[in-house]
């Protein structure tokens, strides 16, 4: 979408406070012995508290066999996007992505991060501490993408530009750029054009617009960049099982920059 007015920005930012909040205290929930549904369910409660509903619970793609069911995507390990929540209980080490997508006075923001369950007691862990180390620089190496990628936008920048700072940081350090997955414009629907890849070429593709509202999301894994779709239709995993990693925040396009939405101090 295109911002028309203040009002509609003043909107987008109290909605995109509040996701930032929200995302933030279920991640904090998400420890060893949790269950992703239980998660879904924090989630759910603390959007309806905040005066918002759930841009993803009946959500269908046009691909998609059913809606989606759940308010919040739980990604483990070699999931990458998307993952229903189910009663299986997190445990120590364990990579799980969090997107959540949320209404707020009619308009919708987006959100993601990756944790790893059980911080930093995980690195005590003798059998398992390279494994851990290794899914920790992931995530590590992804949020930076994110920030690498931000600080390209701006009004008159094609996506292919953004896609390939990306790329370029993440392949340079060894990880997988998937690309069957790509942010997207988000606003009066979760989903609006432009798709925006995490990778491409310099100067290339769609040219974004001051007021523009856009979510950015690298995805990365630590193996083979190939993903495939369960057959549940939804849950996107890597082709090698290998672990994958997620960021994403909402922001407006400006003249000069990117003001990011869901953050909390915005």
């Amino acid at each position: 979408m295109i911002i028309k007015d203040k009002k509609e920005l003043e909107a987008l930012r109290d909605g995109g406070k509040i996701l930032a909040g929200i995302l933030n205290e279920v991640a904090t929930f998400a420890m060893t012995g949790k269950s992703a549904r239980e998660l879904d369910r924090l989630t759910e409660e603390l959007i309806k508290k905040n005066g918002g509903n759930p841009s993803f619970k009946g959500y269908r793609s046009g691909d998609a066999k059913a809606s989606y069911p759940a308010s919040l995507c739980v990604s483990v390990n070699e999931e990458v996007v998307h993952g229903i929540p189910t009663g299986k209980k997190l445990k120590n080490g364990d990579v799980v992505g969090l997107d959540i997508g949320m209404i707020y006075k009619e308009l919708h923001t987006d959100a993601a991060r990756t944790i790893i369950v059980g911080g930093e007691e995980i690195f005590a862990d003798e059998e398992n501490q390279t494994a851990n180390l290794n899914a920790f620089r992931l995530i590590e190496a992804t949020q930076k993408a994110l920030d690498v990628g931000i600080s390209e936008v701006r009004a008159g920048i094609p996506v292919g530009t953004i896609g390939f700072a990306i790329q370029r940081y993440l392949e340079d350090r060894g990880y997988g750029v998937i690309r069957e997955l790509v942010g997207h414009g988000v606003g009066r629907a979760v989903h609006e054009d432009p798709e925006i890849p995490n990778w491409g070429a310099r100067g290339k593709g769609y040219k974004l617009h001051e007021g523009e509202v856009i979510a950015l999301e690298p995805m990365a894994t630590i193996g083979s960049p190939k993903v495939k779709l369960l057959t549940d239709g939804w849950t996107w995993v890597t082709a090698d099982k290998s672990i994958a990693a997620h960021f994403e925040h909402t922001l407006v396009v400006t003249k000069n920059g990117a003001e990011v939405l869901t953050k909390e101090n915005n």
